[in-house]
């Protein structure tokens, strides 16, 4: 209950309202003494007026005049001059003085507080003007125990209201808020439940309907998303059954191209200058098929195990690298380095970092090699405070306008004439699983520089 939104808001609600009501109790508190005091000075002023019709009022009847009034003494200043109309012996001296005709707000509200506060009984002077301008001004004395106590009562009367208007407030609200905004919302989060259940049933899709403007957004983004969703589903469907299709197609033109290819073995060794000529052109050509179906295969399966992290030397798996790629490299010129700092060790999975490197070093050394131009593939390494820093970069002829902009899409990205571009989607997907990143940083006429980013943080 309290830790729904109506019970929350209920909570918070009665806070409010009783904070509301505290502010409103401190001027209401002043208000009520100053009132009190001038109550005192109307008496007072009534008292002396009926001395001053009868001069001759005997002391038992000016004790009790002065005892309704609830004051010791009454003076009355008439005419420029300060007349003891009434007065009682006083059982202690005057402790303070103070005068209601200039008092401001700030300093009415300052004595009721310091008199809530002080407990003690205490004589006071009080000055004010007579009511119907019958005298300049008017003083009395008065003890302040009465005056406390019925401050306490009228603070007292005060906060019980104030809780009563609270809760009764707080309750309204209540009921307000769970009709117009916790039921609607409690709707949708239904229709979204309701949804995830079965998101390819159109038939769940909400049906925006709230009266309120935000709730109606909310519902109408829902229903956005929802339908998109299930189009996407039902594409992400097909694709998956043409997927597996692909794949099935794929591994019987496979064993069917492997076949061949060991035909055309024998086909190279005839005498027939055609064939001879046609032959190599022949093996490439089937070579390349039986490349783009285990390739296809590969990505097709998307089974690639969650790297396991341990520290090694990087220069070992950069030797491995470039010794495998210096036998493919053969009579052409094109020269293979590294710049690796001695004893670089770095967090990685040891053989998915291999096919990275080597996938990116081969990409290098085919385009290089099709140029026919001389080059260099050089690897090096660095790092920083956050991260491990690797750098594959060649001189070569640069990636084609179209390798850039799909660069790592499957199908779509690759770097060479019938490349496949899935090389470089798995290398990027492998990285990513580092929680690093794969990135091109500069291609042209000069050569082309990949950089593979791997953080040194665990990810929390």
């Amino acid at each position: 209950m309290l830790n729904s939104l109506s019970g929350r808001f209920l909570i918070l609600t009665t806070i409010f309202v009783m904070l509301a009501e505290v502010l409103i109790f401190v001027p209401s508190i002043a208000r009520f003494r100053e009132d009190y005091l001038q109550n005192r000075l109307e008496r007072a002023q009534i008292a002396s007026l009926a001395l001053l019709a009868d001069d001759m009022i005997d002391s038992e009847l000016e004790a009790e005049l002065l005892e309704n009034a609830g004051v010791f003494n009454v003076v009355l200043r008439r005419d420029e001059v300060r007349q003891l109309m009434l007065a009682t012996p006083m059982p202690r001296p005057i402790d303070a003085t103070y005068d209601l005709r200039d008092g401001t707000a700030m300093v009415l509200i300052r004595d009721a507080m310091m008199r809530l506060a002080e407990p003690e009984n205490e004589v006071i002077r009080v000055i004010g003007a007579p009511v119907r301008e019958a005298g300049l001004l008017i003083e009395i004395t008065v003890e302040t125990e009465p005056l406390r106590m019925a401050m306490i009562d009228y603070g007292i009367r005060i906060l019980i209201l104030s809780a009563v208007i609270s809760i009764v407030t707080a309750f309204l609200l209540f009921i307000a808020v769970r009709a117009i905004i916790v039921k609607p919302i409690r709707g949708v989060v239904g229709h979204m439940q309701r949804y995830a259940a079965a998101p390819e049933d159109a038939r769940r899709i909400i049906t925006p309907n709230a009266g309120v403007t935000e709730l109606r957004e909310a519902e109408e983004a829902l229903r956005a998303m929802q339908t998109e969703l299930i189009a996407a589903l039902r594409q992400k469907d097909r694709l998956a059954q043409l997927g597996s299709a692909v794949s099935k197609i794929s591994h019987d033109l496979r064993n069917i191209l492997t076949s061949a290819q060991l035909f055309t073995d024998r086909i190279e060794s005839s005498e027939d200058p055609l064939v001879r000529r046609m032959a190599p052109k022949l093996v490439g050509s089937i070579t390349r098929a039986v490349h783009l179906c285990e390739s296809t295969l590969a990505f097709g399966k998307a089974e690639e195990p969650s790297p396991t992290l341990t520290m090694l030397t990087l220069d070992d798996i950069v030797a491995d690298v470039l010794d495998s790629e210096r036998l493919a490299v053969g009579d052409n010129d094109l020269s293979l380095s590294e710049n690796i700092p001695p004893m670089f060790t770095l967090r990685a999975d040891p053989e998915q970092l291999f096919r990275v490197i080597s996938n990116l070093v081969r990409n290098a050394r085919q385009a290089i090699v099709a140029s026919g131009k001389p080059a260099e593939i050089n690897v090096s390494a660095y790092e920083d405070d956050d991260n491990w820093w690797i750098e594959v970069a060649d001189t070569g002829p640069g990636l084609p306008k179209r390798a850039q902009e799909h660069l790592f899409t499957p199908f779509q990205g690759g770097v060479s004439k019938g490349g496949t571009g899935l090389g470089l989607a798995i290398a990027s997907e492998l990285i990513r699983a580092h929680g690093g990143a794969l990135e091109l940083d500069r291609t042209g006429p000069t050569g082309t520089v990949f950089s593979i980013r791997l953080p040194k943080g665990d990810g929390i």
